[in-house]
């Protein structure tokens, strides 16, 4: 999903998506476990839920610190401060924007890669 929420077609603002070429390895971290669990990037508001998770907020007060619209704010409206950014693990690896038929491309060569040469009968011996 973070491939294709940078992608030239998506609907992200434009300084989300350049931030997200800007990390590096550790640059997202899992957050907001007591209410669903996601990776956030580390922003003036992660750091804000790091603090209350480690000081044992209950879900509540993560509830009231997430308010509404917080994901909208960073990811849409590019407030990279103040936003929720979500993104996954594998954005430490995104270099650039590219088209979702360049993504898919990419997939299925990486797909065909890795089973060539794996015989049937070890593709499917669970």
């Amino acid at each position: 999903g973070s491939w294709f929420a940078v992608s030239e077609e998506s609907s992200a603002h434009p300084a989300f998506k350049q931030h997200i070429l800007k990390l590096g390895e550790g640059g997202t971290q899992l957050a907001l476990k007591k209410l669903a669990p996601v990776r956030l990037v580390k922003n003036a508001f992660f750091e804000q839920v790091d603090e209350a998770e480690n000081r044992g907020a209950s879900v509540e007060e993560l509830l009231k610190l997430l308010g509404r619209g917080r994901a909208k704010l960073g990811i849409f409206e590019g407030d990279l401060k103040n936003g929720e950014l979500e993104i996954g693990q594998v954005s430490a690896t995104i270099q650039e924007i590219i088209p979702v038929k360049t993504i898919m491309e990419n997939l299925i060569s990486d797909y065909k890669s890795a089973v060539k040469g794996i015989s049937a009968e070890e593709r499917f011996n669970f």
